[in-house]
Formats: structure tokens, sequence, C-alpha cells
């Protein structure tokens, strides 16, 4: 008997003959919970669009660097039409090694990478897909050694985040930004997730125009849904009538949490009344430089004085944090930098309005005005005369919530997944017509 239209091993989308794409995430799996540590935005993209490749009858195999003894070499992730299989490749210690001394581990991690082509038949791999500039230093191994195209989507750069340094962050060194650079002149085509980010590639990396590809992320909208509040808030324990500002993500000065937490501060001097209604919820864990201060945000709500409003929660499930921001009056992100900013989609998705800085991709996510605010800088006075009226005209917050609702739909990871398999297919044309 055929497979009928709604068999969910049918492949789906355009016509293609991709078979196998090797994707590269070096220094963070896409199987750890988003949040903590290393892990984030680029790790729910990585996962989501192998997912939706998968549904299309590609085999996507994903190699990231084993940071546990304990873990399985090979994990298998999805079957079906296609499959997904993730491999932890052993690269120096397990434990202890931060991301910026991975370069050294580099050798050993291509090696590995390496051996999955030579242990199958020849053409095993249609195409490499890395993310980062770590996996692209690799990717561009494997692009000569394979002879397949590589496409790189950067996800951060180090130029860019140099020219926004949050206090207490450390530059991005020098060997990033050569390696970067070297990405860029050799990559067969680079995937930017917004039209700021290409321009970015083109101005400060010199990138070819031509080989730029502008493809957004998306939202997984059957988890993050609207209409939930209710809900949501029993769920998690918020009481019905609650003013609920809410940052998620990483804890790092990078993703300026203190910005929120000297917002809440802000917003009760301006309105002592709030103080009887009002949690700031901060959803997430330490990364990067916040480790070296695990208590400063705490330490700083006390200095504040709004001890009493804040909530600290440790990284939770996607499903969880679908909650808390269904359950959420407004998310702020305030981050000084962001090549797209996911936090912003999901939490539109669910019908909630944010504020967030004028940054990066979030000029794309955020629709200033009419799904929510973007502020110019990072002074706590200004978030927090954008974020009042959200809390306290509940009008204003179900228009822009109706807006973000309807925004956030046209983020589906399904649209990326298309998008990204039209550059696959440009960069292997180019390649083919190259070498013929």
């Amino acid at each position: 008997m055929g497979r009928g239209a709604d068999d969910p091993t049918e492949p789906k989308g355009q016509v293609h003959m991709l078979k196998r794409i090797a994707m590269l995430s070096a220094h963070t799996s896409p199987l750890e919970q988003p949040g903590d540590g290393d892990a984030g935005g680029m790790n729910v993209y990585v996962l989501e669009l192998s997912r939706q490749l998968a549904t299309r009858g590609i085999d996507v195999e994903i190699f990231t660097r084993a940071t546990s003894r304990h873990q399985p070499t090979v994990v298998d992730v999805q079957t079906g039409a296609g499959s997904i299989r993730v491999h932890h490749v052993a690269a120096g210690p397990f434990e202890g090694l931060e991301k910026n001394d991975l370069p050294s581990q580099l050798c050993s991690f291509v090696r590995d990478v390496l051996r999955a082509e030579v242990e199958n038949q020849p053409g095993h791999f249609d195409l490499v897909h890395s993310h980062y500039w770590l996996s692209g230093q690799v990717g561009t191994v494997a692009r000569e050694r394979w002879n397949v195209p590589l496409v790189h989507t950067m996800h951060t750069m180090a130029k860019v985040k140099n020219a926004m340094l949050a206090d207490g962050d450390a530059a991005e060194p020098i060997g990033r930004i050569y390696g970067e650079e070297e990405i860029v002149r050799l990559a067969d085509r680079l995937i930017a997730n917004t039209m700021e980010e290409r321009r970015e590639l083109v101005e400060l990396y010199e990138a070819d125009p031509d080989r730029v590809a502008v493809v957004h992320p998306g939202v997984d909208t059957e988890v993050f849904r609207p209409g939930r509040l209710a809900e949501a808030r029993e769920h998690l324990g918020i009481e019905p009538d609650a003013a609920l500002l809410l940052f998620a993500g990483r804890i790092q000065p990078l993703k300026a949490p203190d910005v929120v937490l000297r917002a809440g501060a802000a917003l009760l001097e301006r309105d002592p009344g709030l103080r009887e209604r009002l949690v700031v919820a901060v959803v997430g864990g330490a990364s990067g430089s916040g480790l070296d201060e695990p208590t400063a945000l705490s330490d700083l709500a006390s200095e504040l004085g709004i001890d009493d409003v804040v909530r600290f929660v440790p990284t939770v499930s996607q499903r969880e944090l679908a909650d808390w921001y269904a359950a959420a009056s407004v998310v702020c992100v305030p981050s000084h930098n962001e090549s797209f900013g996911l936090v912003a989609i999901e939490a539109q998705a669910c019908g909630t309005p944010v504020v967030a800085a004028r940054v990066g991709g979030l000029s794309t996510a955020v629709s200033d005005g009419v799904t929510g605010v973007l502020v110019d800088g990072h002074d706590p006075a200004d978030y927090a005369a954008a974020i009042h009226p959200l809390l306290t005209d509940a009008g204003a917050r179900q228009a822009m919530s109706d807006k973000a609702v309807r925004h956030a739909e046209g983020f589906g990871w399904d649209v990326t997944a298309d998008r990204t398999i039209g550059v696959y297919e440009a960069a292997i044309a180019a390649r083919q017509e190259a070498t013929a």
C-alpha cells in the first residue's frame, strides 16, 4: 500500500536531489539544553533545521565535540523519510575545556570528522553545513578533502561583538577574526540570519554579496503558541493578576540581564504601587564570562532592593520555557548584540509583546511599535518607560499580543528549511559548474 498524503514518513517540501548533509557544530551539541553554558539559540537552530531536512528525506549527520566520557559515540535522534544521527567526537579533555580553548583541539576533531567518509563510499556527503567559526574551520578542510560545497552560518561574528562589548565582557581574540575571514573567503555560500548580518559580512569581512543568502531562523509554533496565559500561570505558580516581566537566556554580560533588573527597580521608583503585582523572572543559567561571577545578578537584586519581586529560575525545557513566555506580560531582550534573537520570536509566538534592544537581528525579529518596542542603547530608564505601559494597560498589551502572533507565524522552521535547501542547491550547482 502506498503512503498517504498525511503519512509522516512521506518527504515534504520542494523537490531536491540531496541525500546526505554533514552538519558541524563543534563547540556545542544540539542535544544540550539551551540556556546553560554555551548552549543557546544555535543549538535550537541546528536541531530544528535538521528535523525539517529529515522530513524532506535528507539524512543529516551532526558532528559535535564529546563533553563526557559517558556520552554514546553515536545517537540516532530521528528516523523516517530521512534520519538524524549525532556523532560525539572525542577531541581534547571531556570536562573543563572552555570555548576559547577549543581551537587547539580542532585537529583531533577534524580527524574524526574526515574518518566518517573514509568508512563509507566516496560521495557519502553532498554538502557540509558548518555553524559558528570553530566548525567553519573544520568545514574548510572537509570541503577540500570530500570535494563538496561548504555552506557556513556565522551565528555571531567577532568584529561585530567587539564593536558592541558589554561591561565585563572580554574582546574576541584576533585568532577568531582571522579564522572567520578565512571561512568567508573559502565557503561556497554563507547564510545570514538577517539583511543586517548580510551587510556586516559584506562590509566587515568583504564577503562576495553573490555568495551571501539571507535565511531567517524559525520558531516551533506547536510548542510556542498563544492563548495560554491563565493555564501557564497556574502551572508556574504565578498570580493571575501579576505584572510579569521576563528575561530568558544565558546569564552573561552580552545578554544584559542586569538591565532587566535595573529596569525593574526603575519601574518601582516611578510606580511604587506596582510592587504588589510585579514579578521579575530571570530564566536561564550562567554562561561565558557570567560563570566568573555566578552570584552577580542576585547580588544586584539585593543592592537594588528588589529581592522581593525577583525570581531566579534555572534553565528549563523548551516546553516549560513556552509556559514562561505565555505567562509573561512582557519579555525583555536587552542584548548588546544578537545575530537574530530566537527568544524574541518564541515569545511573540506565545502572544507576548517584546521590549528589545535595537541591535542586530532584533530589528528584524521585533516589529517596532507593532509587536513590541525597540529601545536605543541600554539605559534602564528607557526600558522601564517602554515596559510600563505594557504592564499596566491591558488594552495596549492585547493589541500588540494579537499582532505578535501573526508576526511570528511568518518565521516557521518549514520556511527556513526550504530556503536553506535552495542555498544548498545553489552551492552545489556553482561548484559543479566551476569544476566542469
